[in-house]
């Protein structure tokens, strides 16, 4: 399987490419800021994507970049008939819109985490916050201090389980000052330190007890892996809007 890869000199994209390679798939890295080599392999410029994307024919192209060249590289990919796994976050609405227009020509798979674990979250989040209806629930996301988006994408991957589960909710970032508590209020706090991977914590309290429930992630290639996995899942799908839970085998329609 040949894999293009967007970004490839930025800390995911070098992730990919190895996880690629492991996979046993023949990577085509691609980036905005550098040409030459990585890792013994060609990087192609970014601005000559459509081109790689014709003349080499991949099966599939993954992205962890930044929001506008995320959309642009997908929107190339739809021209050409090119599967996109889509790791990039901090999407705006429109943006979104022109992600979900391409999966109208190709199969597209964005997700804000592809570790496995994450999924698990998800559902264990969703059962206890439907078992304690009463508790305060808050919500705390710790990643490297060279993270744009706050909150992550996937902290609101949380918080929209949270409220598909309980109804909507009004979101608290951080607090200040007098705050007291209002009824029904999430609180949601990003920090930003270090070379932190990423960790997820939600903590329900009341009733004299807590629970709390976390994900932590040890390495970038967790996401990278998965990533891998969910483009050789998506290569020859039909066009549509995908999600990585899609490619579990207990969620898998």
């Amino acid at each position: 399987m040949r894999v293009a890869v967007t970004g490839a000199t930025g800390r995911m994209g070098r992730e990919v490419i190895d996880a690629a390679r492991e996979a046993g798939h023949e990577p085509l890295p691609v980036s905005h800021s550098a040409t030459g080599e990585t890792g013994g392999t060609e990087v192609h410029p970014a601005d000559g994507f459509a081109t790689l994307l014709s003349e080499r024919e991949p099966d599939a192209t993954i992205d962890f970049t930044l929001p506008d060249p995320s959309v642009s590289y997908v929107a190339d990919c739809a021209e050409a008939g090119v599967p996109a796994v889509v790791g990039t976050t901090g999407f705006s609405e429109a943006q979104l819109a022109a992600l979900r227009e391409a999966a109208e020509r190709i199969p597209v798979l964005q997700a804000a985490n592809f570790a496995r674990g994450v999924q698990g979250l998800l559902a264990v989040v969703r059962e206890a916050v439907a078992a304690l209806p009463e508790y305060d629930v808050e919500v705390t996301e710790t990643h490297h201090n060279g993270k744009r988006d706050a909150p992550s994408g996937t902290a609101n991957r949380v918080l929209d389980a949270i409220d598909q589960t309980r109804g909507d909710s009004s979101r608290v970032h951080g607090r200040e000052g007098e705050a007291p508590r209002e009824d029904g209020e999430i609180g949601v706090h990003a920090r930003r330190a270090g070379d932190i991977t990423g960790e997820h914590e939600v903590l329900l309290a009341g009733n004299h007890e807590e629970l709390r429930l976390t994900h932590r992630a040890g390495s970038r290639g967790v996401f990278a892996a998965g990533a891998v996995e969910a483009a050789e899942w998506l290569a020859g799908r039909p066009p549509g809007w995908y999600d990585f839970s899609d490619t579990l085998p207990d969620t898998e329609s």
